[in-house]
Formats: structure tokens, C-alpha cells, sequence
């Protein structure tokens, strides 16, 4: 058998081997992966390619350090997951660089970290002055996790006080230009629903790249032809306007009846509206 044929075989092989380690992985990214999970990576790699160029090595040595050196990591990471001591030997533990607002020093020098380092770690995380910073932790993954100070912390809605129903994931409908009717049917619609709603919009399915529908029940759509401009949803401030109208019609009947009884009946929902208003207007603009 000629030289280029059997690499050509053996990276087959290798490849098929590979995809199926890589399948058992789990889905950890690259970003996330330890140290020891870089180093064994890297063997494995490095392992592979042996096996695959080495023709003077028997291919049959080279999956079996493969699977080997496979297996050892694959029984680790159960240990780790068992054991909190396995866990925090091979993976590390994480290293505070800055406890109440003050800079560790000492552990910046443990870790190899300099001050410009840490400042920039610091600015990828929107924390320009480390004043700003109550806490920050360097991961096992060479991250730095950051948290802020209270009071420079962004505002929510929840301390507004203002209260909004939970928002489930979006669901995609539309892919590619097809339907995808499992999604659909999970929302409990039907295509027939998804036509008037294309219509609404002006739009044909078959030049619909992507379609999503929100836990409103809004639908959204991107096009083929990005030169086209599709308008956006107008459910939620279509209702909150008849919302408005119904409050400003009963404060014009409490204004129009002459009837005292009448009058207070009305001015009393109008204000009952009017706080309903209040309540939904941030969900529905």
C-alpha cells in the first residue's frame, strides 16, 4: 500500500475516533476548560497526529494510547464529580483579587497577575475604575468574575418596583423558509395562524429566512433580502392604546351624565384603568 494512501486511511480512522471522544466530552467550550482539560486535549492531539504520520508506529498502538489516555481523563472527571477534593485537585480553585473593595496583592503576585492585568480584565467587564468593585475572583479558567458595588450596579426593574410577568424563551417557527411545526404546535398554533400573521406583514413563507414567536405571541421575522424592511410587531401597542381609549371613554361618560350614581361609577373605573395602565404600560410600549 502506498505511504499517502495509508495516512490518508489512518487520518480517516483517526478522525471517526476523535469525533466520537469529542462526543463524550459533553459540551464544555474552550473558554471553560481547566487547565487539566487543556493539557489532556493537547496530548490527545498530539497523540493523534503521531499515529497518523509515524507510519513506522503500528496504528493500532496509537488508538489504543488514544483510548487509554481517554478513558483516564473520562475516569476523573467522574471522580471529580464525586469528590470535592479530586475536583479542586486537578481543576484548581478559584483566587479572589479583590475582597470588600480592596485589591489582594499578594494573591495577584501568587497568581503571576500584574495590576495592568487585572485592569484590563477589569474594563472587559464594563469596571473601568476598581473602586467600582466590591469582589472579583480570577477562575480556574483564567476568567475574571466581577461584582460590582451596589451602587453602581445597573437598575432593574425590580428595584423600581415595577412588576412584570416571567418571559419564556422564544420559539423558532421559521427556518430557512420552512415551517417547523413541532415548535409551532408547542405554542399552541397552527400554520393557518402563521399565514395571517405573514399576511399581516406583507410577506410570502418562502422568503422568510428566520421567524420567531415571543412568549407574547408576537411574531418576528428576518427576510432573504435584507434590503426589505418588514414592520415591526404592533400587538402590544395596539392594546395598550384601546387600553387608553376605554380609560379617556369613561372619564368622558363621568363628564357627559348628569347621573351622580352614573358619574362616580365611571370616574371610579376610569381610575381603576388608569392603574391598570400603570402596571402594564413598561410591558406593553
Amino acid at each position: 500500500m502506498a505511504n499517502w494512501i495509508e495516512v490518508i486511511l489512518r487520518a480517516l480512522g483517526m478522525l471517526i475516533l476523535l469525533f466520537f471522544v469529542a462526543k463524550m466530552s459533553m459540551k464544555k467550550q474552550i473558554a471553560s476548560l481547566s487547565y487539566f482539560d487543556y493539557i489532556s486535549r493537547i496530548t490527545l492531539g498530539g497523540l493523534a497526529a503521531i499515529s497518523v504520520l509515524r507510519l513506522d508506529v503500528n496504528y493500532i498502538y496509537g488508538v489504543l494510547a488514544v483510548v487509554v489516555w481517554v478513558g483516564i481523563t473520562f475516569l476523573l472527571d467522574i471522580l471529580a464529580l464525586k469528590s470535592k477534593v479530586v475536583r479542586n485537585f486537578i481543576d484548581g480553585k478559584g483566587t479572589v483579587l479583590i475582597k470588600d473593595g480592596k485589591v489582594m496583592e499578594d494573591n495577584l503576585k501568587k497568581e503571576q497577575f500584574t495590576t495592568d492585568s487585572l485592569l484590563t480584565q477589569l474594563r472587559t467587564k464594563n469596571a473601568f475604575k476598581f473602586a467600582d468593585v466590591e469582589f472579583a475572583v480570577l477562575e480556574t479558567t483564567g476568567e475574571l468574575n466581577v461584582l460590582l458595588k451596589r451602587d453602581r450596579q445597573p437598575l432593574t426593574l425590580k428595584d423600581l418596583n415595577v412588576k412584570i410577568p416571567d418571559e419564556k424563551e422564544p420559539q423558532t417557527i421559521i427556518m430557512d423558509g420552512e415551517i417547523l411545526n413541532e415548535p409551532l404546535a408547542t405554542l399552541g398554533l397552527n400554520p393557518a395562524w402563521l399565514k395571517t400573521e405573514l399576511d399581516k406583514q406583507g410577506v410570502a413563507i418562502e422568503n422568510v429566512f428566520l421567524g420567531q414567536v415571543d412568549s407574547f405571541g408576537q411574531l418576528t421575522v428576518d427576510l432573504f433580502d435584507d434590503k426589505i424592511q418588514v414592520p415591526k410587531p404592533t400587538e402590544m401597542p395596539l392594546l395598550l392604546s384601546s387600553i387608553k381609549k376605554c380609560q379617556a371613554d369613561l372619564e368622558l361618560f363621568a363628564l357627559a351624565t348628569e347621573n351622580e350614581e352614573a358619574k362616580q361609577m365611571y370616574a371610579n373605573n376610569a381610575k381603576k384603568v388608569e392603574e391598570v395602565i400603570r402596571k402594564v404600560q413598561t410591558l406593553l410600549q
